[in-house]
């Protein structure tokens, strides 16, 4: 039976996503492996990541990517500047994405300005969606907004969404994965061990250092395996860890 593997929130996190796939999960073709978002923004590999991903699909892996809140917020300040509709609002949510990781996104492209970032790769961010639907799981971002009537319309809570309680029947009684909201090691392996409605994944990669945090990881849906990864943005690539 093939495996489908989960990760969420690389965050520019290059060298870990390489050594958690190729050392940790050791992809096949024949397996799944969906990523739920942020890859950009934080850490100094965000180019990097997208070739990763790109070069992986287009060698015949079955990647499947979804968009994070940090994709959307570069996505809609690329649009407003391209379309010349460039308002106050947007400038409060540029200057936003520069602190929260922006500006390392930009040197990872070796431009300057948002706009400089080769088509192709905007592209790439624009054909991300929103959320998978599996026979048993429901992979997301941040989440669902379960107040509303179909919470699959309310695309804004699945980028930012925190804080928020499942009602099974809404999503047929699958289990929902999602990063976005960091958690610790402790409370993640919780979630997974004691078959938790939500299983959060996002682990904090880009906070070594954090207590519990520190980790990117990897989850096998059919079978509950965890593979943790530690940070290894400041270390020789493939060291195995």
């Amino acid at each position: 039976m093939h495996k489908q593997w989960v990760i969420a929130d690389i965050h520019g996190c290059y060298k870990t996503f390489v050594n958690l796939l190729e050392y940790k999960v050791q992809l096949s073709q024949d397996d799944q492996l969906f990523l739920l978002g942020d890859y950009i923004d934080r850490g100094s590999g965000s180019k990097e990541i997208i070739d990763y991903i790109v070069n992986l699909q287009e060698s015949g892996y079955k990647i499947y990517t979804l968009r994070g809140n940090h994709e959307d917020v570069l996505l809609r300040c690329y649009w407003a500047l391209q379309s010349k509709q460039w308002t106050l609002e947007i400038e409060e949510l540029f200057a936003g994405w520069i602190r929260h990781g922006g500006k390392a996104t930009l040197q990872s492209f070796g431009v300057q300005a948002l706009g400089q970032i080769p088509s192709h790769y905007v592209q790439f961010l624009e054909n991300l969606r929103y959320y998978y639907l599996l026979n048993n799981h429901v992979l997301v971002h941040a989440g669902l907004n379960f107040r509303h009537t179909n919470p699959f319309l309310d695309i804004e809570s699945m980028l930012w969404i925190k804080n928020f309680a499942v009602e099974a029947e809404k999503i047929e009684h699958r289990k929902l994965v999602h990063g976005h909201d960091p958690k610790s090691l402790d409370y993640i392996k919780q979630c997974i061990n004691n078959r938790s409605l939500t299983i959060p994944l996002d682990n904090g990669c880009v906070y070594e250092g954090s207590g519990g945090m520190g980790n990117l990881l990897a989850l096998e849906l059919n079978s509950n395996q965890l593979e943790v990864q530690r940070n290894v943005e400041y270390k020789p690539l493939f060291l195995v860890a």
